[in-house]
């Protein structure tokens, strides 16, 4: 199976996930959600879709047109996260279009929507019957790609060390504030912020603004993500969340769906959004530096930011921490 193979399979892959009718999708998330209660079903349609974009065959050629791919038939074991709906499937497809195989210890709170996409793959091409394999316990592998939390990294490193390895730790997503925002700015900005619940790391949790900033402005053009408080889930740790600042006295800033707190830690729990003022350019350009291993995406009208509301939508050269995948595939 070369790569003209490849790629023109997984392009087959997001045509046959655009056209899930709306019967199976159905059944599919309703499966999906009694594994995970946070992937609800409009979690489920912004992942695929933003996968289904993704596999556009013209977007995988360039993308893969400056590694140099060959059928090294590497096992890669892969270790998934969990925390948002089919957030390996970059590493899978990494794995499998750099012409590798692919040994799977997934999420066990997102093992349905992937052996759902690995059938659907499966199904386009039969050739990856034998590339993919799903395992509880990782063995004879030759290298390995892990994703965690902050402990776990340490855990992944202990065992993984000896093998050539990408690990990731806990990071998390920043907005970049000037005041002078449209309203639009700061709804799509609420993309960003609400999608998946905030649990992805490229949610935004931290808010950076100019000393002085209000936040009314903010907060009204939020209201349009009222709904999110009606997820059970959701709800209680907002209501957690509000009783422990509550009972601490801590001030916040509060709308009946989400707090605004003011912190200098990057990673707000979850109905919870940081805010910390900067003073000048330079002060937030020393902010943005001190936490650049925390961060995975900067959001905002700059230069070098995402666009407010496509934080969750990366292309498939935005690697992860910034570790180009494919290139440590191909060099293996």
């Amino acid at each position: 199976m070369n790569a003209h193979v490849r790629i023109n399979a997984f392009s087959l892959l997001g045509q046959t996930l655009k056209n899930i009718d709306d019967a199976e999708f159905q059944t599919l998330t309703e499966q999906v959600a009694r594994e995970n209660p946070w992937f609800t079903k409009e979690n489920v349609r912004m992942a695929i879709d933003g996968i289904i974009k993704l596999l556009q065959k013209e977007r995988l050629e360039q993308w893969v047109s400056s590694y140099n791919l060959r059928d090294q038939s590497k096992k890669i074991a892969l270790v998934l996260a969990g925390n948002i709906p089919l957030v390996g499937f970059h590493d899978l497809l990494s794995v499998l279009i750099s012409g590798n195989n692919a040994l799977i210890k997934p999420s066990s709170k997102d093992s349905v929507l992937l052996k759902f996409v690995i059938q659907k793959l499966n199904d386009i091409e039969p050739a990856f019957r034998d590339k993919i394999e799903l395992a509880e316990q990782l063995r004879n592998f030759d290298a390995v790609i892990a994703t965690g939390s902050d402990n776990s990294a340490r855990y992944f490193d202990y065992y993984f060390g000896k093998y050539p390895s990408i690990i990731r730790k806990n990071r998390t997503s920043v907005a970049i504030l000037h005041g002078n925002e449209s309203e639009d700015d700061l709804r799509t900005l609420g993309i960003d912020v609400f999608s998946y619940f905030g649990l992805g790391c490229r949610n935004i949790s931290k808010l950076l603004v100019p000393a002085g900033y209000s936040f009314n402005k903010l907060f009204s053009t939020w209201e349009v993500y009222q709904p999110i408080i009606n997820h059970h889930k959701y709800c209680n740790n907002y209501d957690y969340q509000k009783s422990i600042m509550l009972i601490n006295l801590i001030p916040f800033l509060d709308n009946g769906f989400v707090m605004l707190h003011e912190n200098a830690r990057m990673v707000s729990p979850i109905s919870v959004v940081y805010y910390e003022r900067y003073t000048d350019e330079a002060d937030l350009s020393k902010k943005l530096t001190e936490a650049k291993d925390k961060i995975q995406c900067i959001v905002g009208n700059g230069n070098h930011a995402i666009p407010f509301g496509k934080a969750q939508y990366p292309d498939l050269w935005d690697y992860a921490d910034g570790v180009d995948t494919l290139k440590f595939l191909t060099n293996l």
